[in-house]
This record gives structure tokens, C-alpha cells and sequence, in this order.
């Protein structure tokens, strides 16, 4: 386990390791789109001695600006965060989401300052406090017109909800066009149900990447990853060192993608 100050692994013998590792990879080995599910922000506050979640998930953010960097320097196209689950504003104690949506917040103003990089909020803004949902529009304004790394926040994001709003829109769509609903079923098509979801456009997620040892989606892109890759790691979400994504991409560009074969 590394320890709480994150100085761990930053000697020497990490950065000759860590290089090693980034020349083992080749550019068509390395993911379109990796997901993060990043966890264990609590535990790591409450094994540092912490007396909130706040400083963990202040620390988790931290790490997700690093992680960012780390995936723009292998050249990777698309990255999504799962910042902040539908579950998590129903059921989160009321201070702990209010820390939790304001460094939410803090983090998607900053990255909508990086150089490059497209920010495009997923979720539903309308079960978000108007402040947050303010600066994830504002994020995406600003930053709609870069060529860079985009970079898919997920904010009151639940991947059930987002298949039945996909649903719903594409039977919105039908109607206008004077369709019935017969009519609907027989042409409706997986294909056509990807274009309405809140990642329409964007390639499905390679690689899913889990911190602190949990192995579940949480809800988390159900219908996209279908087909992805997944890799677990061990370390709290504040703990994740590049090593260990370098690991996660090596990992990835041995496997044999079947596609559900």
C-alpha cells in the first residue's frame, strides 16, 4: 500500500520502471477509450486518520487530473470518470455530498483550462444542484470547439437511467416524425439506441479500470461496455500510481478481444 502522502514509488528505481514500461508500449496497442472508476477515496481518508471523506475525495480528484495526464501522454482519445452516481446523491450523508459536489465542481473548472482537452458532462443535470450543473455546462462550452483528449465526466450518471433516456428519446424522435409506435419496434436497432445515449458519437470504452480491489460496474456504462476489457487494481483510489495504470494498458494490449466470441 502506498502511503498516504503519495511519496511512494517516486525514486530512481520507479521512474526506470515506469520508463521501461512506456516503451513496451506501441500506439496500436494502447485503448481509444478508458473508463475509471475510481474508489476507495473513504477508506483511504479513514486509514490516513481524517476525520471527513472530504480530504479523500479532495485527494481522489487530485489523482484524477493525474490520471488524465498520464492517458494524454500515451496518446489515448477518450477517458471517462465516474465522478458521482445517481445512487450517490440519493444516498450520500448531506455533508459528505456537499463537499463531494463541490470538489466535483473545482475539478471540471480546472480541466476546462487544459490545453486541448474537449469536457462533455454525462448524466442527468437536472438531479444536480444548480451550481454544479452550471459549471459542467460551463466546462463543456468552453471547451467544445478543442481537438484534444475528451474527457467524459460522470455526474449523476447512472447507466440504467441513461439507457431508459435513450429510450425515451428516440421514441420522442419517432413521434415527431409522425411514426407509430409499430412502426418503432421493428426498426429500432442497437445501433440506434447507442446514437441516443450520452456518450452517442464516442467509441465504446477498451478498458474499464477499478481502483481498491472492488470488482463490480456500479451502474457504470452497462450498455457501452459490453464488450470492454476490465482490470482491477488493488490500490485506493488516491493510491494509484502510473505504474499501475501502465500495468492495466500492458495488460490490455496482451489480451485477445473476442467481442463477446
Amino acid at each position: 500500500m502506498a502511503r498516504a502522502d503519495g511519496t511512494q514509488g517516486r525514486g530512481l528505481l520507479y521512474r526506470v520502471y515506469s520508463s521501461r514500461l512506456k516503451r513496451q508500449l506501441t500506439p496500436d496497442a494502447v485503448p481509444r477509450h478508458v473508463a475509471m472508476m475510481i474508489d476507495g477515496n473513504r477508506r483511504w481518508a479513514r486509514q490516513a486518520g481524517y476525520p471527513t471523506a472530504a480530504e479523500g475525495h479532495r485527494a481522489g480528484a487530485a489523482k484524477m487530473r493525474e490520471f488524465l495526464c498520464w492517458c494524454d501522454e500515451l496518446g489515448i482519445h477518450v477517458v471517462s470518470l465516474y465522478l458521482l452516481s445517481t445512487d450517490n446523491v440519493r444516498k450520500r450523508d448531506s455533508q459528505e455530498l456537499a463537499d463531494l459536489i463541490e470538489i466535483i465542481a473545482e475539478l471540471a473548472e480546472g480541466l476546462s483550462h487544459e490545453p486541448g482537452w474537449r469536457v462533455k458532462h454525462v448524466g442527468r443535470a437536472e438531479i444536480l444542484p444548480a451550481d454544479l450543473a452550471r459549471v459542467l455546462h460551463t466546462a463543456e462550452e468552453h471547451t467544445k470547439d478543442n481537438t484534444g483528449m475528451h474527457v467524459n465526466l460522470a455526474v449523476g450518471y447512472g447507466g440504467r437511467g441513461e439507457i431508459v433516456d435513450a429510450v425515451r428519446s428516440i421514441i420522442a424522435q419517432h413521434r415527431v416524425g409522425g411514426g407509430s409506435l409499430e412502426e418503432l419496434a421493428e426498426s429500432l436497432t442497437p445501433e440506434q439506441i447507442g446514437e441516443h445515449l450520452y456518450t452517442g458519437g464516442q467509441p465504446d470504452p477498451d478498458l474499464v479500470i477499478r481502483t481498491s480491489g472492488e470488482q463490480r460496474l456500479s451502474d457504470f456504462l452497462l450498455w457501452q461496455s459490453a464488450h470492454s476489457e476490465f482490470y482491477f487494481v488493488e490500490a485506493l483510489g488516491p493510491d494509484l500510481r502510473e505504474v499501475d495504470f501502465l500495468r492495466a494498458i500492458r495488460d490490455y494490449a496482451t489480451r485477445d478481444r473476442r467481442y463477446g466470441s
